[in-house]
């Protein structure tokens, strides 16, 4: 089995400059690539600023940070991921989107690279479909945030190869994570658990318990790092619908009905801590 070596990543966002850091801080060549070219800058400017944190809590040396620095580039356009071994694309949760991204990637990258999806809802034998080397699609979805959470959910389409998952599994356990296997099916499963958690507390704050009831109640009731709706503002609120729906649509069960007041939040652009508000206020 051949080792990856060169990681590409598309989209800057939170989970692309976090998985971005996290190869480059396990010694993969990596380039990463927006079409925004403020929101890359920003991303480097950040990994730049989270590598000079760990060195000033002495979780990384200083040698560290520069080496890693050294191995993340800043890719102009889709062209320079032509030598990476894996790409990995991490941007909106659309599948035209993402299954267009594929195919302008196929005629760049070799035959052999992989093409990785961190979709934490899509179907991976759906975005393979929309390609001509279909066994070569494969998804790993990160937790967030990416340096801090161990867990990646591997995800194999029907057309997904051995040896394109044996590959991606061992470059995503080089960089310190645990991986577990998925089903093929919505919301995988951390997200099938979590966001009908995260529904129902929406619901009961909906019904008139207050938010910090809640969230406390479930962090000393459960042991959870977290609150539920906490959580919610976190992820994003317009993300955890999208959850709920592709859920409910492709499992077709009530339990999976989005909260109305979830989706009133969402028409507001009360995102939760990315927009200044959601469940909580974060614009002090």
């Amino acid at each position: 089995m051949t080792l990856i070596t060169s990681i590409g990543v598309v989209g800057s966002g939170q989970m692309g400059s976090g998985i971005a850091q996290v190869s480059a801080m396990s010694g993969f060549d990596c380039y990463l690539w927006d079409n925004n070219a403020a929101a890359l800058n920003r991303a480097f400017e950040s990994i730049k600023a989270q590598l000079q944190r760990l060195v000033e809590k002495e979780k990384i040396t200083s040698k560290q940070a520069q080496e890693a620095s050294a191995k993340l580039r800043k890719a102009s356009s889709v062209q320079d991921f032509k030598n990476c071994q894996m790409v990995v694309e991490a941007i909106v949760e659309n599948v035209e989107v993402k299954t267009r991204l594929f195919r302008e990637l196929e005629p760049v990258v070799a035959p052999t690279t992989i093409l990785a999806s961190n979709t934490s809802s899509i179907s991976i034998t759906r975005l393979a479909a929309g390609v001509t080397r279909p066994d070569k699609v494969v998804g790993v979805h990160f937790m967030n945030p990416v340096p801090v959470m161990k867990l990646v959910e591997m995800i194999r389409g029907l057309q997904t190869s051995d040896e394109t998952y044996n590959q991606s599994k061992a470059a995503v356990e080089r960089m310190g994570k645990t991986t577990v296997l998925a089903l093929d099916s919505a919301g995988f499963i951390v997200n099938r658990i979590l966001c009908p958690m995260i529904n129902e507390a929406i619901f009961l704050l909906q019904e008139g318990v207050k938010a910090e009831d809640i969230d406390a109640a479930m962090k000393l009731g459960t042991n959870q790092p977290m609150g539920p709706l906490t959580l919610a503002d976190f992820v994003g609120l317009d993300t955890l619908l999208y959850i709920l729906r592709i859920l409910h649509a492709e499992l077709g069960e009530d339990k999976y009905r989005p909260c109305p007041l979830l989706i009133k939040y969402v028409e507001a652009g009360w995102y939760g801590k990315k927009s200044g508000r959601g469940f909580y206020s974060y614009n002090s």
